[in-house]
């Protein structure tokens, strides 16, 4: 107890500072966009620029049909192996390049890309999706951790990230902004391109395919391993409940809040969101048995911590087996390696993940 008072009374506030201050870091760079309905990316039809009142009763409509029917949502339509293009580097991987399932106003951000890291033997491989604004060398080293496990590992780009990355744009400002209709296509679109990525590597014969996601990759990769029951297994680099929640309340997005409440509240944040929620998927939560791992941060000021134990009373509600890691650091200090012990953390997760890919629970093949 002692303990548990000393670490809040002193790591907490010293993890905050340096949470604020690595934000700080980027604040010039941050583009706070006008806040927009955006139903065009929503194939609303007819004028886009429609009056509040219409508008906010599109979206609720279009979350409830969505939620109810969020199977067809988020499946992409069947492609062929015609459809993937794959080329050697000098330095050791492969890139991947496919048609993105969602065809964006933007060309450059339709084509997907992905650098596949083939481990020496085995027929396991890992999808791997980065955090929000990752550099392109961001989880390489994941991946190539992965190959010494035996287990082969495909680093996606989100949509507007690495090769997608728009012209006059450093960030991916688009993939979460104030546009509310642009963030759904822009969420559902990181999700089909993640299922897509594993037919890819059913095509080329592996048997056991997870996931990996940090961040926003981890919101997107659970949506995608919760609507796939051929991902046999995930990892989830801090996991949330609500996205509204998290857009309005996190640091990193505070920039963003600034255009939303300009239109909307908070309690509205979440309800126009909710069909890229997590939280709002539980009740899928009632049959899924696959091994997960969830690796959440005490002093986040992100995806804070009271917004992912909502996710996880939601796992505990309907008996979902977990592996939960609480690591003493936060969004940013996990990533900037403040946090002692996150390699080896995320090490650890390489290595269930790994043996779950190579050795499945109860010995199957």
């Amino acid at each position: 107890m002692t303990l548990k008072i000393h670490e809040r009374l002193m790591l907490r506030p010293l993890m905050h500072y340096f949470e604020r201050r690595l934000h700080a870091r980027d604040e010039g760079a941050r583009v706070a966009h006008p806040f927009e309905w955006g139903l065009e990316f929503l194939d609303a039809g007819g004028d886009p620029m429609r009056d509040s009142h219409s508008a906010r009763k599109f979206i609720r409509e279009f979350n409830e049909e969505t939620l109810a029917s969020s199977e067809i949502f988020y499946t992409p339509a069947p492609n062929h192996q015609f459809d993937f293009e794959s080329s050697a580097s000098e330095s050791g991987f492969h890139l991947l390049k496919f048609p993105s399932a969602v065809t964006t106003p933007y060309e450059k951000n339709n084509l997907a890309y992905a650098r596949f890291f083939p481990a020496a033997k085995g027929d396991g491989a890992v999808i791997v999706s980065p955090q929000w604004n990752a550099k392109e060398d961001s989880h390489v080293a994941l991946c190539r951790g992965l190959n010494r496990f035996g287990v082969s590992a495909l680093r996606l780009s989100l949509p507007f990230h690495d090769e997608r990355t728009l012209d006059g744009f450093t960030r991916a400002d688009f993939l979460v902004s104030a546009n509310i209709g642009r963030t759904i296509q822009s969420v559902r679109q990181a999700v089909l391109d993640i299922r897509r990525a594993a037919d890819w590597l059913f095509f080329q014969g592996y048997k056991r395919v997870g996931v990996i996601g940090t961040s926003i990759g981890s919101c997107v990769s659970w949506l995608a391993f919760i609507h796939d029951e051929r991902l046999e297994a995930g990892a989830f680099n801090m996991i949330s409940s609500w996205f509204g929640d998290v857009v309005w309340r996190a640091l990193t997005t505070s920039h963003i809040r600034r255009s939303l409440e300009t239109e909307l509240t908070a309690e509205e944040v979440r309800e126009v969101w909710k069909t890229i929620s997590p939280s709002a998927h539980a009740a899928r939560l009632d049959r899924e048995r696959r091994p997960v791992l969830f690796i959440s941060t005490k002093y986040d000021l992100t995806f804070l911590p009271d917004l992912a134990r909502i996710f996880f009373d939601d796992c505990d509600r309907y008996n979902m087996p977990a592996r939960k890691v609480f690591l003493p650091c936060g969004h940013y200090t996990l990533a900037e390696k403040l946090c002692a012990f996150a390699p080896l953390c995320l090490g650890c997760a390489s290595a269930s993940m790994a043996l779950i890919i190579i050795r499945p629970p109860g010995g199957q093949k």
